[in-house]
């Protein structure tokens, strides 16, 4: 892998609806009081699946099967860093084990246009969505 990996999300569909966190509301802190999904900073010797699925088990409380990802690209930046953004799908019927982990101020099953079209969505997500939901070719993705 090329560059210097800095984080993963992952966009997690529960049933129909997308799996939210609304970020803390702390000094420093990149997009504060928007909604996110869940995702975050790479820590060693993690794959950028690896990563995302951590985070997401760190936020919401949720192990999601390596399996149940279904689309993968990275968005890294002209300095070469990278940052992947990934689709997974899980049974609606998951949503009564999501519980708040230790970041962000709630949580929420939002509708997808209501995702996209939302004033206080951090923003670069709204795109990347819109690429999986449109079909935009995936990249290999490295299963653990």
């Amino acid at each position: 892998m090329a560059g210097r990996l800095i984080g993963a999300k992952l966009a997690l569909f529960v049933g129909d609806r997308l799996a939210t966190l609304l970020r803390d509301d702390k000094p420093g802190l990149l997009w504060p009081s928007h909604w996110d999904l869940p995702g975050g900073g790479w820590e060693a010797g993690e794959t950028p699946l690896q990563c995302a699925l951590r985070e997401t088990q760190e936020e919401l409380n949720l192990r999601i099967n390596p399996d149940l990802v279904r689309w993968g690209r990275d968005y890294g930046s002209s300095s070469g860093e990278i940052s992947w953004f990934f689709a997974a799908h899980v049974p609606a019927d998951m949503a009564s084990q999501i519980s708040l982990g230790d970041e962000g101020q709630a949580w929420d099953l939002m509708d997808v246009q209501t995702f996209l079209d939302h004033e206080w969505v951090v923003p670069q997500f709204k795109p990347r969505l819109r690429d999986y939901l449109a079909g935009v070719m995936s990249a290999t993705i490295e299963r653990p």
